[in-house]
């Protein structure tokens, strides 16, 4: 045999050997969005008209800001997604590792975030559009390339501008995530907590398209309780961040993307808004956000007198987070005539009797003065 042809021989067998190596590299992959519908996502906290499918990709409109998850959870595994934005500016993210609902106050889940940012967005000292990875909302994890915060920024800006597409590639595993951009890892971070949960695509304002979804788990490794985010318990939200649709409303209440507000003034008779669905056994979640001089207003569990829970800064003392007008959480249960009930993560009563309680109604709230509401999710207990 000749040189000339040894080389040509050694030259396949390289090419060869490279391909085989390429395919094993991607053995284990299988898509995480279908290309026809969103079987395998649920929508947290957004409307229908959120999040559609359309030439097998996944479409945000961008209104309300809110999130896509997964319906599973997941540890250690390698994520590829295609993603372009329509317009400048846009803004949106993917979280991982993210509870199964919204954090206090807020209409992202506690998570870590992987920002999906365009280009014309600007570029800071404390952001970039490049591939930034932090943690959100009680999170934590430790950056690589950090700059004095929890933030870890890109070592190379690969983003492409609008309406180009970009390639992101995940990888989450024991605690540590990467982010390669267009082809390159340019972001590290470590130490991450949780390092189990959910995968969620963010809806923040901008039109965004997703593709080529896919997915690859890797091995599970030991985990502490504190490292597993909260897992699925059946909360679905009652407010679709773009209009009051599946509620019956009197009086000034206006819907704000995730917030819906009360806007009259002191009213001591209320104008109240109720949901057009009634509830029997059922677990809640609701947020309000009270300053020191917010007027009291009454939640009424399944639309009665009886069944009010009194939200007024005067009763809750010590528990009640006033300052700066911040967001508080109320969590409870109610069973029969028997309620219980939590604020702010601290227990207020457990098996609490009402009398006088209908056995269905709907959730009814009551304002007597300007108010803000979110994060309003029901579970059905009959189920349970």
């Amino acid at each position: 045999m000749c040189f000339h042809d040894k080389r040509s021989v050694c030259l396949v067998a390289a090419v060869l050997l490279a391909g085989v190596a390429d395919v094993a590299a991607e053995v284990g992959f299988r898509p995480l969005f279908n290309g026809r519908n969103l079987n395998g996502w649920v929508p947290v906290n957004t409307a229908p008209s959120t999040w559609s499918v359309r030439d097998g990709m996944i479409i945000c409109s961008g209104k309300p800001i809110g999130e896509l998850r997964t319906e599973r959870m997941y540890q250690n595994f390698i994520m590829e997604v295609e993603w372009r934005h329509m317009k400048p500016r846009g803004n949106a993210g993917i979280f991982v590792w993210a509870d199964d609902i919204t954090a206090r106050g807020q209409p992202f889940h506690r998570s870590v975030e992987v920002q999906v940012l365009e280009n014309a967005y600007g570029n800071t000292r404390g952001y970039t559009t490049h591939g930034d990875i932090f943690p959100i909302h009680g999170a934590k994890m430790t950056p690589v390339n950090g700059r004095g915060g929890s933030r870890a920024f890109p070592t190379e800006n690969r983003s492409k501008p609008s309406p180009n597409w970009n390639h992101y590639r995940i990888e989450c595993n024991d605690g540590n995530i990467s982010l390669a951009v267009n082809g390159k890892v340019v972001t590290r971070g470590r130490e991450a907590s949780p390092r189990k949960g959910y995968i969620c695509l963010e809806s923040e304002g901008g039109i965004v398209h997703y593709r080529n979804l896919r997915i690859r788990e890797l091995p599970a490794t030991l985990l502490e309780p504190g490292h597993v985010a909260i897992a699925n318990r059946g909360y679905r939200c009652l407010y679709t961040g773009v209009d009051f649709s599946g509620w019956r409303v009197t009086g000034e209440w206006q819907s704000r993307d995730w917030v819906f507000r009360y806007n009259g003034q002191s009213d001591a008779h209320g104008q109240p808004i109720e949901t057009t669905e009634s509830f029997g056994d059922y677990g809640f979640i609701f947020d309000v956000r009270v300053s020191a001089k917010t007027k009291p207003c009454a939640i009424q569990l399944r639309g009665a007198e009886a069944g009010a829970i009194p939200v007024a800064p005067s009763l809750y003392d010590g528990i009640l987070a006033l300052k700066g007008r911040n967001w508080n959480r109320f969590e409870g249960e109610l069973r029969g005539d028997r309620l219980s009930l939590s604020l702010n993560g601290k227990p207020v009563f457990t098996g609490k009797k009402l009398e006088g309680l209908p056995a269905k109604g709907p959730l009814k709230i009551v304002p007597t003065g300007p108010v803000d509401f979110a994060n309003v999710y029901v579970r059905d207990l009959a189920k349970r």
